[in-house]
């Protein structure tokens, strides 16, 4: 009997866009012309067209891909597959199809993890949205809301919170705080790829202690979360470590943030980091600064437990939890803690909106391999 063959995940639009820029820049750039000589030439009304289509920033025509094309010259295989690839940056429609249920805020972090052969990401405070129960990310989400719900003092002369959803400089969404639980089913919807039979990146997590302890949330809830940790790690693809408090990373190294790096199967497709903060998540591909993270994430993994270190570790905060006052159950309501991996299934959603990917945070702000990441406040990449 043939082995099957691995499931292809529909290509990521976001992908997509961002390989069709990079493309088309090189393109522009071997034939010498600068934007503003293509922008005449093609006739474009809007100067900032080529800049957005260079950027991966907005969704290109093919009409419009097509004409730049012929402007640089390009024929035969190459101009094919450019076309094609158009396609899929503008198919958003089949790559929303493939999720039971999908917000604005989650979909950013979809489209990243659609297509990876390998997801590494560091929790420091938080469980990575991939590894939470439906309860866990439920907490995640309402604890946020005061964040929120906060309006600007300049409006009310109240205090000012630097809110992700609206200062946003990319793709900002009004956030809605009320409807927390489609927020929570778009997210076990992004969960399913871990779950895929044939095809399941390769998926690495180190977790801070602090991550899952008793502060994290209500101690029935954390001792779910703690269970489902444990079953996930059980995946021939997942592989789970803790770091302990008083774990050396390197020289002394502390890392600033939590952040998830993304490898994808297509070797022309740049590899991205996208790094957490509270005003603003972001999303890097340039070379050196992946390199950064990437080391980083070496050390964490050398200075963490091992992975049946870590499930031993995880079984025993069971106990303590348990001891702490939780219920020990073998699950709990809303479908927290699986006795197997299965494909989550989505709670049902009230109204339309989001309440954000489980902390006070919006979709990550896209950085291409020309941009700097100097726009937010204080470093921007760890020394």
């Amino acid at each position: 009997m043939q082995p099957e063959e691995p499931e292809q995940p529909i290509p990521s639009p976001n992908l997509r866009r961002r390989r069709l820029g990079s493309e088309l820049r090189r393109l522009r750039e071997h034939a010498g012309l600068t934007g503003e000589q293509v922008i005449e030439r093609v006739k474009w009304a809007s100067a900032s067209k080529l800049s957005r289509l260079e950027n991966g920033r907005s969704r290109p025509g093919v009409g419009d891909v097509m004409d730049l094309l012929d402007l640089y010259g390009v024929t035969g295989s190459e101009r094919d597959d450019l076309v094609g690839i158009a396609r899929d940056a503008g198919n958003t429609r089949a790559f929303l199809s493939s999720y039971a249920v999908m917000t604005s805020l989650q979909r950013a972090y979809a489209e990243l993890e659609a297509g990876c052969t390998e997801i590494q990401e560091y929790g420091a405070v938080i469980i990575p949205g991939l590894l939470q129960t439906s309860a866990y990310a439920k907490v995640r989400i309402l604890s946020a809301r005061p964040l929120v719900e906060m309006v600007d003092e300049r409006a009310t002369g109240r205090r000012t919170i630097l809110q992700k959803a609206t200062n946003h400089r990319t793709a900002g969404q009004k956030r809605n705080a009320d409807d927390p639980d489609t927020e929570v089913a778009a997210r076990q919807s992004r969960q399913s790829m871990l779950l895929r039979e044939n095809g399941a990146p390769k998926y690495t997590a180190v977790l801070e202690e602090a991550a899952v302890s008793l502060r994290c949330g209500p101690p029935d809830v954390m001792v779910a979360q703690l269970k489902h940790l444990l079953t996930m790690a059980q995946l021939p693809n997942v592989t789970l470590r803790v770091l302990p408090p008083n774990a050396t990373v390197a020289s002394w190294y502390l890392s600033e943030t939590a952040f998830s790096i993304y490898h994808f199967a297509d070797p022309e497709d740049l590899s991205a980091v996208a790094v957490e903060t509270l005003a603003a998540d972001m999303i890097v591909n340039d070379v050196p600064v992946l390199e950064r993270y990437g080391q980083v994430f070496d050390w964490l993994c050398e200075a963490a437990r091992s992975p049946q270190e870590s499930i031993d570790w995880l079984s025993d905060a069971v106990a303590r939890h348990v001891a702490a006052g939780a219920t020990e159950l073998d699950s709990v309501p809303d479908g927290t803690a699986p006795s197997s991996p299965t494909t989550p299934a989505p709670l049902s959603p009230p109204a339309a909106g989001g309440a954000g990917p489980g902390r006070p945070a919006g979709p990550p702000i896209q950085r291409g391999p020309h941009e700097r990441t100097t726009r937010r406040t204080g470093q921007a990449i760890p020394d």
